[in-house]
């Protein structure tokens, strides 16, 4: 049996995990949002629907997929691809969720990992920890494996430091004992891949580099490598009432996110280990 990969939403991590799955031989199909990225999508060898999470995807359109991975961000009302295609995903012999170290609540720069419980306060960790059960609920159902993949912050090409600082707008905000564990978007994608050749049971990876850091540390790095002015350390207490109310939520939480079970069951090796590596890829790269 052709073994073919359906991803909702090929956003910033779906779409680099369409590409590495394309290039192990998988076939993969996926949706995005609207008929022009998916006109776009197509010009590059990648079959694209549009789903806006309001209806069910045509049994045609979602084929005889095998695999499925959600990496698209639920509402109050829930995930949008159960919500809209559950009797469709039912057919799967694979589930994958994106999910977020974000659901672990804060931990005051202490170390969290797998077996951390999940109590975040904030509303859209809430609802991640909702649409977690609600996979879960459905692989009970199906008996189909199921693979949450729990990400930090998510940086590469495009979306990372470098990118503020060029841009004039990164800032070094000085919180005490304030920890952010981040992964490279290759990473995920390597992890991910990894994930679907394990076909038992339900399972659950943080997938983040070895080294949490200060934002100001990133920051200050990333100046480095483009020989621009380290930014001054800005206090917390000044600059938080200048914060819109989701990068407050962000800064009140602090924690280091274990990898030792990503690497020691999945045998994941990470291409950028720490921001360092990732970072000066990038900047190689001439991104």
């Amino acid at each position: 049996m052709t073994i073919r990969l359906f991803i909702f939403g090929l956003g910033y991590s779906g779409l680099e995990i369409a590409r590495l799955a394309k290039a192990q031989g998988w076939a993969v199909a996926g949706t995005c949002t609207t008929q022009e990225k998916a006109r776009r999508l197509r010009e590059v060898a990648i079959e694209a629907h549009v789903f806006d999470g309001t209806a069910a995807l045509a049994t045609e359109t979602f084929g005889d997929a095998t695999h499925v991975l959600c990496t698209v961000s639920p509402g109050a009302a829930g995930d949008p691809a159960l919500r809209t295609c559950r009797t469709l995903l039912g057919r799967a012999r694979w589930l994958g969720y994106l999910s977020t170290t974000g659901v672990y609540g804060n931990h005051d720069g202490g170390w969290v990992d797998e077996t951390t419980p999940t109590l975040s306060t904030q509303p859209r960790s809430l609802e991640r920890i909702a649409a977690e059960q609600d996979w879960r609920a459905l692989a009970a159902e199906t008996g189909a494996p199921l693979h949450i993949l729990r990400l930090p912050g998510i940086y590469g090409p495009g979306r990372s430091p470098l990118d503020r600082v060029r841009s004039g707008t990164a800032q070094r905000i000085d919180k005490q004992g304030q920890f952010f564990s981040r992964i490279h978007v290759e990473d995920i994608a390597a992890s991910t891949l990894k994930a679907l050749d394990r076909d038992t049971g339900t399972e659950v990876w943080n997938v983040a580099d070895d080294l949490p850091a200060a934002n100001a540390e990133v920051v200050a790095y990333a100046c480095e490598l483009l020989g621009r002015p380290v930014p001054p350390l800005i206090p917390w207490a000044e600059v938080a009432p200048t914060m819109s109310p989701m990068a407050r939520s962000f800064y009140s939480e602090s924690r280091k996110v274990r990898n030792d079970k990503l690497k020691r069951e999945l045998g994941v090796v990470l291409r950028y280990p720490t921001y360092r590596e990732g970072l000066k890829a990038i900047v190689a790269a001439g991104n």
